[in-house]
């Protein structure tokens, strides 16, 4: 008997990543990227991002044909399709399935006002105890946003859907989306077990816009024979699995029990953790969502803290001050030239739009401390390293507040945490062991697809073969010189926190 092949998909907005994983063996087989830089993000004005979802199926469709070069055969053999995808972005589609505007994505702050007053009219109490969040920056304000300052476009709109509904719709044809992405959009409401009917009504939303809801784990749409065609797969397999990038990280370093705890580094920086109670920020600084595997009968929420300017700093750093003069790695070289500390340049990673852990306040990136004599681009580098670290340590501060305990944290070994000094940095800021595995969110989602589509048990099964690659521990000696390094930092944060509102 042939073998079964699993495809997964990871809808980024710096790229778009495609893996193929052989579903006995649970070996990644191949991957590939697109595009070899990364995407773009329009801001038409300050704190807006938007990338057109046109964009998205583009690169999902190079990155299959970069698969096709060497996997033709195990492609004609894939059962299933999984599909991890950015957050809390708005895809807008008519009746025809046509994009009608750009999407607005997970760091654009345009709807902030919008979701702070709903905060206010709906009450904290009710939104904390029913959505779990402030309706803040998400999916639901934005839509908000559109009907106001959009209502032309508005008008038009059949379906709403987050990033990862809308490759779903162009592989199969068909619109639908999950309870877990329905409560990152923050449009589910937990004791309803439903669209927040609440939320529609105050924000004079039509629940038609919201789509019928399908398993995150089961047949979500079987993909379109000219699709298949175009992407080299067999006609009518499942997609069988869709999650968002951070619950679908989680997933793919098999954090599924309260307990657990996950962390990335991308575009943006995140700690994930599992929990099987109601838990929330009464300042919806961190936030709550249903996790991969959530239930009403047996609840799994993922508490997830994100800084947004976290890989996209290390990115800038490289492209506008560096001009692509040094990769990735040898930056991660220059940075081990400085010491812990950075000798007292501090860098505060708030660059890329309205930041949850500072109650959404957008104070921007800024770099202190720096003396001329005496600093050189080692300096900075690694102070943007531990800055993006600082940010984390911050933000875990709140969530263990709520009762989340990182003693071991567990990331796949992929951007930043590919840098030594990162990595170290960590361990001794958040007195965690960080286990590092070989996985990725797209090889993370190909195995979600083979539980979805019947070829695993269960999740235990389909992670067996996951290994462990790496084991970072504290280091007692250098935790006291991150504590006093974090110390500063924190000194130099509340310096640009002026507003009583944002005091720490």
């Amino acid at each position: 008997m042939p073998a079964t092949y699993l495809l997964g998909y990871d809808i980024g907005s710096s790229s778009i990543k495609a893996s193929l994983v052989q579903s006995d063996s649970g070996k990644i087989v191949a991957s590939a990227t697109s595009p070899a830089q990364e995407l773009p993000m329009k801001a038409p004005q300050e704190g807006w991002a938007e990338q057109h979802p046109d964009l998205w199926w583009e690169h999902l469709t190079k990155a299959t044909q970069q698969l096709r070069q060497s996997n033709t055969e195990e492609l004609q053999q894939v059962i299933a399709i999984g599909i991890s995808y950015q957050m809390h972005g708005l895809v807008v589609v008519d009746k025809q399935q046509q994009v009608l505007r750009p999407s607005i994505i997970w760091c654009d702050s345009r709807a902030v006002n919008i979701g702070e007053q709903a905060f206010q009219s709906l009450g904290q109490d009710w939104c904390l105890s029913h959505l779990l969040n402030s309706p803040g920056n998400f999916t639901a304000s934005k839509l908000r946003w559109v009907q106001e300052n959009e209502p032309q476009i508005y008008e038009k709109i059949y379906k709403i859907m987050l990033p990862g509904d809308f490759i779903a719709m162009k592989l199969t044809g068909e619109i639908n989306t999950t309870v877990s992405g329905l409560s990152e959009g923050v449009f589910w409401d937990f004791k309803a077990d439903s669209p927040s009917d609440t939320l529609l009504n105050h924000y004079q939303i039509d629940q038609s816009l919201i789509p019928e809801q399908v398993p995150t784990f089961g047949g979500q749409g079987q993909v379109q024979s000219a699709v298949a065609e175009e992407l080299g797969l067999p006609a009518n397999i499942l997609v069988a699995y869709r999650a968002g990038d951070q619950p679908n990280n989680a997933l793919s370093l098999n954090v599924l029990q309260p307990g657990e705890v996950a962390t990335t580094a991308g575009t943006s920086g995140v700690i994930y953790g599992v929990s099987d109670q109601l838990e929330y920020d009464a300042q919806s600084r961190v936030n709550s969502f249903a996790h991969v595997n959530y239930s009403q009968e047996s609840p799994r929420y993922g508490i997830l803290a994100c800084v947004n300017g976290t890989g996209i700093l290390n990115s800038w750093l490289k492209h506008q001050l560096l001009l692509d003069q040094l990769s990735y790695e040898e930056m991660n070289q220059r940075a081990q030239q400085a010491p812990i500390g950075s000798e007292g340049v501090v860098v505060l990673p708030f660059g890329n739009g309205a930041e949850r852990p500072l109650a959404n306040a957008e104070i921007g990136a800024h770099i202190s401390g720096l003396e001329f004599n005496s600093h050189s681009t080692a300096h900075v580098l690694r102070a943007a390293q531990e800055g993006i670290v600082f940010a984390l340590k911050y933000s875990l501060d709140i969530m263990q507040k709520m009762g989340v305990q990182a003693s071991r944290v567990k990331a796949g070994k992929a951007n930043m945490f590919l840098s030594p000094i990162f990595r170290e940095a960590f361990a001794n800021t958040t007195g965690a062991t960080i286990e590092l595995y070989d996985t990725d969110g797209a090889a993370g989602a190909a195995r979600g697809a083979g539980i979805g589509a019947g070829a695993y048990t269960d999740a235990q099964e389909a992670f067996s073969h996951l290994q462990q690659i790496d084991l970072i521990e504290p280091d007692s000696e250098k935790q006291s010189v991150y504590a006093e390094a974090y110390n500063h930092w924190l000194t130099v944060l509340k310096h640009h926190l002026k507003d009583e509102k944002y005091e720490m």
